[in-house]
């Protein structure tokens, strides 16, 4: 079993995902979307391509060039490492499950033109679309299909949690794309967002199959229709993590904007720096290790940006249990703690730092009631996400601009979201209604 929804809404969910990251991606030009069969044959095809024009304005479809990739595609024994044959990228990120970035296509050790014919080819970044094995194969009990194996004998995602469902391939024009750069970055949360479009597409077209059939099988249906659909709402999570995966990033790119017009030492890098700092001074030859993994976890809090309670909560398991073991093994002195302490208090505030009335007041672009109304949204607590909270936060992304500069994406990917929350509400109360008209109509023959 793979991604079987029907080839028109195929193709629309690959060209918007091909259009947010064209027009979100300045260096971007071109981009391709792969489909990825299922087992054995992860047969992988071109599903549609497209050009943006040199205005940015508007983007070209089709696949006018040749390629083995093109209708029927190319099986995983084509395409997999082999000894003696030419290594693809796309085998790479099936695989591996891990992103291919042709930084340098000089020495892009997975072009095929390179190695076959010495002749390089552009520069570009392939990211596979992965789904977890329990969302996809939603109806097996937990049993699995038989995965093919690499040319070593080893069985591919055999210890992964996720499969592949497609690979969207990115170009970009010459020497702008780096491994590990923002634009990579944004392709891969972007790709979660397809893998979630695909997977609901699929699942909705799973219920209504289901609902076709009630009427033959009304035991049967509900059966379906209760695993299916209620697994997928309530187990899998999937909706509710990427908007708060979006609303980190909209949190990460308002503080990049309003902290500017703050002290550096209040803000949660400058705390960062003095609290590595204080652990430096304590490093010892028997607490190096433990210095060296609270330094690690300070610096990668800088790179998360939570909302207010949870990031709280980060703070306290993550760093303040760290901090309070490397001084009870160093005894520290009482004012030793009473400093961290403080410190650690001062992180806990820079979390709201972008909410207040002092900042506020400094930034200019925005209307007052605007701006309360946009960091109230943007620093609630996220545990309870509904739809009008959605609403308002399209609303004012829509209607004014924040100077953020991936605005535009970030509206239209929580807009997707919102569609894909109210079909899944959709879904599940027709669920509901199902299950009641059949266990009704079952009471009724069972009294007869």
């Amino acid at each position: 079993m793979t991604i079987r929804i029907d080839q028109d809404t195929l193709e629309h969910a690959c060209k918007s995902i091909i259009e947010t990251i064209l027009f979100c991606l300045p260096n971007a030009y071109k981009g391709t979307v792969y489909l990825i069969g299922g087992p054995p044959g992860l047969t992988a095809t071109r599903i549609t391509s497209g050009v943006i024009d040199s205005d940015r304005q508007s983007i070209s479809w089709g696949l006018p060039q040749a390629s083995d990739y093109n209708h029927p595609g190319k099986t995983w024994l084509e395409y997999r490492d082999e000894p003696n044959r030419p290594l693809e990228a796309m085998a790479w990120c099936v695989e591996r499950q891990k992103s291919w970035t042709a930084e340098d296509p000089r020495a892009d050790s997975r072009s095929v033109r390179l190695q076959v014919e010495g002749v390089w080819e552009d520069f570009h970044h392939m990211e596979p679309v992965l789904v977890r094995k329990k969302d996809l194969f939603i109806n097996n009990n937990g049993v699995y299909p038989e995965f093919p194996k690499n040319s070593y004998g080893e069985t591919l995602w055999q210890f992964s949690e996720h499969v592949v469902v497609a690979v969207i391939k990115i170009h970009f024009r010459p020497y702008t794309i780096r491994i590990g750069s923002p634009e990579t970055r944004l392709i891969k949360k972007l790709s979660r967002t397809l893998g979630t479009e695909l997977l609901s597409y699929q699942l909705k077209e799973q219920s209504l199959e289901s609902m076709r059939h009630l009427a033959e099988d009304k035991i049967k249906a509900c059966n379906i229709l209760a695993h299916s659909i209620r697994n997928a709402i309530t187990k899998s999570g999937l909706i509710f993590s990427l908007i708060k995966l979006e609303l980190n990033f909209l949190r990460e790119q308002w503080e990049r904007i309003i902290l500017q017009l703050c002290d550096p030492t209040l803000t949660k890098k400058g705390i960062i720096e003095e609290l590595n700092k204080a652990a430096i001074d304590l490093k010892t030859e028997e607490n190096q290790a433990a210095i060296l993994d609270l330094i690690e976890v300070q610096t990668r809090f800088l790179e998360l940006f939570l909302s207010p309670e949870t990031g709280e909560n980060w703070v306290h398991l993550q760093i303040e249990e760290r901090w309070d073991e490397l001084m009870q093994k160093a005894n520290a002195s009482d004012a030793q703690r009473q400093l961290i302490d403080e410190k650690i208090e001062r992180l806990r505030r820079s979390l709201r730092l972008g909410k207040t009335a002092e900042l506020l007041t400094k930034y200019v672009d925005l209307p007052a009631e605007v701006k309360q109304d946009w960091v109230e949204l943007l620093y609630q607590n996220t545990d309870q996400i509904d739809l009008q909270y959605l609403e308002r936060l399209i609303g004012i992304l829509d209607a004014h601009d924040l100077k953020l500069p991936y605005q535009e994406k970030s509206r239209k990917t929580i807009l997707r979201l919102k569609v894909l929350m109210e079909i899944m509400g959709e879904l599940e109360s027709d669920t509901n209604i199902a299950l009641r008209e059949v266990l009704n109509g079952k009471s009724k023959e069972s009294h007869e």
